[in-house]
């Protein structure tokens, strides 16, 4: 990837082909192996939003999903369209595309030795993972907000803090409803591992969402979190980020970070972890 611009046959927006036509029969197999395992895995963990997207988007007719076909759907709902990328993109670029309403997604898929883990996001984790949640017009009016603040990040030198955000919500968020913690975090939902260790595992905090705390807050991007935020509706996140974030900013530039396994006297504690399985890892390392 060029530092200067886009990478050869790639386009200005850094956007590429999808090309569905040449994936093979072993890569629409492994797209299904992982949707019919985690389709099985989310009734009851994952949230209604993300749930009736995926009925809305019929993702698992002809293995990898066609982003033709799904963005015809897409766009009715809610004026998202998804658009393939070679690989992770600029700062500038994914704010500019999601502030647009288009996510951008990788369009290569894991090799079936890789189905429980990848470390950068292949299709798998970023349409089913992401774009369900798309379908969902408060949901979907929060990533296009997200995307516009990211753009302002940029100019204030502050896009640590909002990676953040990001990270805490439209990766690894919880939700609190009337039947219990819900999953709406792509990192989550596409990963068979986390779907459980998010939701049972004695392990993390869960932690009610504050939009300064979160943003004090440091991630772990190689491992299961440490901590997860909850938030009490999808509309009450998108309400967060609409606020004047300059005094937010203000204050995040003269506080210090929050430990990230640390529980502070404000926060709501659903659970207080054991922290069990991060200080077992740190004895292995």
């Amino acid at each position: 990837m060029s530092a200067d611009g886009p990478p050869p046959g790639t386009r200005s927006d850094w956007t590429i082909d999808q090309d569905w036509q040449s994936y093979t029969p072993a890569e629409h197999q492994v797209w299904m192996t992982l949707y019919e395992r985690q389709s099985r895995l989310l009734p009851g963990r994952a949230c209604d939003a993300f749930l009736h997207g995926l009925d809305a988007l019929d993702l698992h007719r002809g293995g990898i999903p066609d982003f033709s076909r799904i963005n015809a759907e897409l766009n009715r709902l809610t004026g998202w369209s998804v658009v393939a990328v070679p690989g992770l993109v600029p700062d500038a670029v994914f704010f500019e595309h999601l502030a647009n309403r288009r996510f951008p997604a990788g369009r290569f898929i894991r090799r079936p030795a890789q189905l429980d883990y990848l470390q950068e996001p292949d299709i798998f984790h970023d349409v089913f993972g992401h774009v369900p949640m798309l379908t969902d017009p408060t949901f979907a009016d929060y990533m296009q907000a997200y995307g516009e603040g990211g753009l302002r990040a940029l100019d204030r030198g502050q896009l640590h803090n909002l990676a953040r955000l990001y990270w805490y919500t439209v990766e690894f968020g919880l939700l609190d409803t009337l039947q219990g913690l819900r999953i709406y975090g792509a990192g989550i939902v596409s990963s068979h591992a986390e779907s459980l260790f998010a939701l049972d595992d004695p392990s993390p905090n869960r932690l009610g969402f504050d939009l300064e705390r979160v943003m004090r807050t440091p991630y772990r991007i190689d491992d299961f979190q440490q901590v997860y935020f909850v938030i009490p509706s999808l509309q009450a996140l998108l309400d967060a980020t609409l606020q004047d974030f300059e005094a937010l900013y203000g204050r995040l530039a003269l506080s210090g970070d929050i430990p990230i396994a640390a529980i502070e006297p404000g926060d709501q504690a659903f659970t207080r972890g054991t922290q069990a399985y991060a200080a077992a890892k740190a004895k292995m390392a």
